[in-house]
């Protein structure tokens, strides 16, 4: 994927752009010695620029006008009786498909005296030899060329260990290289693989995010009607992101696309075990207002503590059966697993946390809150 969306095989990769590519290939390699003893290194190499030597025939505009030829009759014959051209293909057996080419004998085009003595026929029936209308000559060169926004590129692949962070790696890679790298004029080095999805991802998720929030702030207070039971419900938020970053500590992941998406379906969750919560203790409290048990501190202590410790069960099956469908994911070890694990650990973590921050901590300042507005002393 990585490979497709990037042009990068490796979880970094470092692209050089400029003009020269001898230049691009000499700064590759200088990128690859100060990378090389980066702690978190498992292995880096730069391309290298293999090449070879190439034929060059260069048409003699003049020299064909002289003998009525034209640079596309050049070129045709070229195309055939050096690269060979495709007459007729064969079919063997039904199905085995052969195409057939014709084109000089290798004896005849191996070196460039032979192929000086390719002939040309004119429109005057006659032949003329190539090297009368071209002039043929050798030169050496890359047997390939990047291009990247209109500039020729490098790359240095980097490959780095599991346990160490992608977005801490670059930026400790940004400061050697800056210290110790001198780029030319007119070349630029740029970070890519992963480290470039994580940048475009991160840009999406600053917009996501807050967006999210707003969502949630906004069904949460058309549920309950009430700012302060929304805020009490959104105190789950940072009680889950406890157990969230605690077990993927543990677990020994860093912070990831897939993390971030796990923390935020991680919202929608402690959004409903909150409410649920919530509800419980609305219910138990309604029904001792209306058996008039609220006159007293006792009276509305009896009452939370009702609606808090005795309908626990119900809370615990809706919050464990939530963790009891990421728990298999937790130990899957097929294809995409690691991806998945790592969106649903912050969700397990998450939900643990919450649960119990939410049974300890809620009760309480619904009690502060209801006390207030009774005026009990």
């Amino acid at each position: 994927i990585d490979m497709l969306t990037t042009g990068i095989r490796t979880p970094i990769g470092i692209k050089i752009m400029g003009g020269d590519i001898k230049e691009i290939e000499k700064i590759g390699m200088h990128i690859e010695g100060l990378i090389m003893d980066l702690n978190g290194t498992r292995s880096v190499y730069a391309e290298r620029v293999g090449g070879g030597y190439y034929v060059n025939i260069i048409p003699d505009r003049n020299a064909l006008a002289q003998y009525g030829l034209t640079v596309e009759d050049l070129q045709s014959i070229i195309a055939t009786a050096i690269g060979g051209q495709t007459i007729i293909t064969t079919i063997q057996n039904s199905r085995e498909r052969y195409s057939i080419n014709v084109r000089y004998q290798r004896d005849f085009r191996s070196n460039i005296d032979e192929l000086e003595r390719v002939l040309i026929a004119t429109k005057n029936k006659f032949h003329v030899p190539l090297k009368e209308v071209a002039h043929i000559t050798l030169s050496y060169g890359p047997s390939m060329i990047r291009n990247e926004n209109g500039m020729t590129a490098g790359y240095v692949f980097v490959d780095i260990y599991d346990n160490v962070d992608i977005g801490t790696y670059v930026n400790k890679a940004k400061e050697v290289l800056n210290k110790s790298l001198k780029i030319p004029p007119g070349y630029t080095i740029t970070f890519s693989g992963q480290y470039e999805n994580i940048l475009r991802v991160k840009q999406r998720l600053m917009i996501i995010l807050p967006i999210t929030i707003i969502l949630i702030l906004l069904i949460l207070y058309l549920n309950t009607g009430n700012m302060i039971k929304t805020t009490i419900v959104l105190l789950a938020v940072p009680f889950s992101l406890i157990g969230a970053v605690l077990l993927m500590y543990v677990l020994g992941y860093n912070i990831s696309i897939a993390t971030w998406v796990g923390m935020i379906a991680l919202m929608g969750l402690d959004a409903e075990t909150g409410v649920f919560m919530l509800l419980f203790l609305d219910l138990s409290y309604e029904e001792a207002r209306k058996d008039d048990r609220l006159k007293t501190i006792d009276g509305l202590k009896n009452a939370i503590l009702h609606g808090a410790v005795q309908r626990i069960r119900p809370k615990m099956m809706t919050v464990m059966t939530t963790m009891i469908g990421l728990l298999p994911i937790m130990w899957s070890t097929g294809t995409g697993a690691d991806l998945m694990k790592r969106i649903a650990a912050p969700m397990v973590g998450g939900l643990t946390t919450s649960f119990i921050m939410e049974l300890m901590v809620y009760p309480a300042i619904y009690y502060l809150w209801k006390k207030r507005e009774l005026n009990l002393q």
